[in-house]
């Protein structure tokens, strides 16, 4: 019985490989998008070590798709992505060519690492970074004055609203562009940020909202830095 046991471990193994380490407990899924004329192929490891991180969420599509339809154009900026998860988005600004670094917590570094390799080709890999950055703490390890920072469905916990003003204050020149597109979810006080808490800090204006799926994106800058 030792020996059926031991065979059919080794079976398993060989079928689920141990050295998962951050996927361990994960699923992957992957998913292909098109915006802007490039294909994106990003995976998307689902389970208890990525939560949240691990989807792409729609909020981000979104503002993919608002890019797209701006014609936006990255070239030689300095962009910075926030809470990326699977970095969808700053991976679609570094393929419209921007000099991108794409941020969130340690424990979703890998999954951002995989997408970058899956979509980056070698010409923009030297100008495509993948860093950890907690909000309201390493901020400051970060240089200032980026072109565009962009956040796709960063705002729903209301704890680290404060952390993410403060990180955004720290990022933003009198230069900087934000983007950020959220759901607009009641239950987590969305609205409460966008009307009330950024406003005392930046100049915000709603440029696109999705009815459908409850998602605003706003363009955001200094408050010395109105632009319409």
């Amino acid at each position: 019985m030792a020996a059926l046991a031991a065979d059919a471990e080794a079976g398993l193994e060989s079928v689920f490989p141990q050295e998962l380490g951050l996927f361990a407990d994960a699923f992957p899924v992957e998913a292909r998008y098109r915006f802007c004329g490039h294909e994106l192929s990003i995976a998307q490891h689902h389970g208890a070590q990525l939560g949240v991180a691990a989807p792409v969420w729609e909020a981000a599509l979104t503002l993919c798709e608002y890019f797209e339809a701006q014609k936006l154009n990255f070239w030689g900026k300095k962009v910075i992505e926030l809470g990326a998860g699977t970095g969808v988005v700053g991976i679609l600004a570094a393929l419209l060519g921007g000099d991108v670094t794409i941020t969130d917590l340690p424990v979703a570094m890998k999954q951002i690492e995989e997408n970058v390799r899956r979509n980056v080709p070698a010409e923009f890999a030297t100008r495509t970074r993948v860093c950890a950055l907690s909000w309201g703490v390493d901020h400051k390890e970060f240089p200032p004055n980026y072109d565009f920072i962009l956040g796709a469905d960063i705002v729903y916990l209301k704890h680290t609203y404060p952390l993410l003003i403060r990180t955004l204050q720290h990022l933003c020149g009198a230069q900087s562009i934000i983007y950020l597109s959220s759901k607009m979810r009641q239950e987590h006080g969305t609205a409460l940020f966008f009307e009330t808490l950024l406003p005392v800090h930046f100049a915000s204006k709603l440029v696109f909202r999705d009815e459908v799926e409850n998602i605003n994106i706003y363009k955001v800058t200094c408050k010395s830095d109105i632009r319409q």
